[in-house]
């Protein structure tokens, strides 16, 4: 029969700050913000600070430290990180993150890949505590967990094994960031960066280039006015690497659309209230009419605007859109100020181009997510496997 413990029986979860470390207010520290860690597992940026700068208010660690989101979605969506790589001993991050220490009894990617697979996603995300939207991870969850523990020569055998698939895995990810890099480039080619606008074109308002529409809740107290009957999108469907929705888990009834807000397809949804600043202003294209609820605000393109550059505009526009938030630990943009921003509006003909070159980037991306898919299914039964002590 296979070992199993809790976690944190070989894992110090959260350590405390040391208080010799406390009073070197000048010693150097790496910084990592929640959108420095990707959802594939990977540390994509830190910054420098001194330790003066973030000794408050933020979350210490140590290179050779595991930090996992805690609050949803990102918890959900997979950021969590071995961070092995840092250029400073220790670090400081997102007061969202959970840090993991491991013992010298378990290995730490071995770890690593136990917290990051979906499986422990899963039954995480039913075990949060808070209100919609504010969920987060328990401490308490994580402490008495179980994690299956064989000896350190095996743990490594299994880490070296998902490592394999997971290269292929980010493989796949790099083609689709490549593309990615590629459209952005072509945006920021054909039109300039919206935030210094250097090709000197006209701005509009928001409220000129669609019409603006806040979601909303019918009442949760009339069960009636949920059902199957249209989407109601959430800012986890939002908060993706995905330009397009992911499908939301909830649905409105006929009644509850009545009560709803709904947009079309080619409208354009925002993250505008979030428990973290990264995901304001986080975008996502709509191929569908959906509901949706008051964390977003959705714009409807005008009919001398095409939802294709529209889209791309607001992508690149996220800071523009962050600097109009009124709040600074966590982040909001109501609609009143969120349809007040001014971005550039060049000529139509040049938006259409462009918004040709999307549609094809869009076919080119099935295709790749296409095969993503099957390299996401190859590492997730491999995981599966692995942690039933089959592989």
């Amino acid at each position: 029969m296979k070992k199993e413990v809790q976690i944190g029986e070989v894992v110090e979860i959260n350590p405390k700050i040391p208080k010799i470390l406390l009073k070197k207010q000048n010693e150097v520290v790496s910084f990592v913000p929640m959108a420095g860690v990707s959802e594939e597992g990977t540390l994509t940026f830190s910054e420098e600070k001194n330790l003066v700068e973030v000794r408050k208010g933020y979350t210490y660690f140590e290179k050779g430290d595991l930090l996992i989101a805690k609050i949803t979605p990102c918890f959900e969506n997979g950021k969590a990180v071995f961070v092995n790589n840092l250029p400073h001993p220790v670090g400081f991050g997102s007061t969202e993150f959970h840090v993991l220490r491991p013992s010298t009894d378990i290995d730490s990617k071995y770890l690593f890949y136990f917290i990051h697979n979906p499986a422990f996603r899963f039954i995480g995300q039913h075990n949060m505590t808070g209100t919609a939207g504010q969920k987060r991870l328990p401490v308490d969850f994580l402490k008495r967990y179980k994690i299956p523990l064989p000896p350190i020569p095996e743990q490594k055998r299994i880490a070296a094994i998902l490592d394999k698939a997971n290269a292929i895995r980010r493989k796949r990810h790099q083609a689709i960031q490549l593309a990615d890099e590629f459209l952005r480039s072509v945006f920021l080619d054909m039109f300039g960066d919206p935030a210094i606008n250097p090709k000197g074109w006209q701005r509009k308002k928001i409220r000129q280039l669609g019409k603006v529409v806040t979601g909303n809740t019918p009442s949760r107290q009339i069960p009636e006015n949920f059902g199957d009957h249209i989407e109601w999108i959430k800012s986890d469907n939002i908060n993706t690497p995905s330009h397009i929705l992911t499908r939301a888990k909830e649905a409105l009834s006929v009644a509850g659309e009545k009560l709803g807000r709904t947009v079309p397809a080619n409208s354009t949804l925002v993250t505008c209230i979030a428990g973290t600043p990264e995901c304001i202003g986080n975008p996502a294209l709509t191929d569908r009419k959906v509901a949706f609820n008051q964390q977003i605000n959705a714009i409807v393109p005008f009919d001398n605007v095409d939802p294709y550059f529209l889209y791309m505009l607001v992508t690149i526009s996220k800071s523009i859109i962050q600097r109009a938030s009124t709040n600074s630990m966590k982040g909001m943009v109501s609609k009143g100020i969120f349809q007040e921003i001014e971005l550039i509006f060049p000529p139509y003909n040049l938006q259409k181009k462009f918004g040709s070159y999307f549609y094809a980037y869009l076919n080119y991306l099935d295709k790749q997510e296409l095969q993503l898919k099957e390299s996401d299914n190859l590492f997730n039964s491999l995981c599966q496997n692995a942690f039933r002590g089959e592989l």
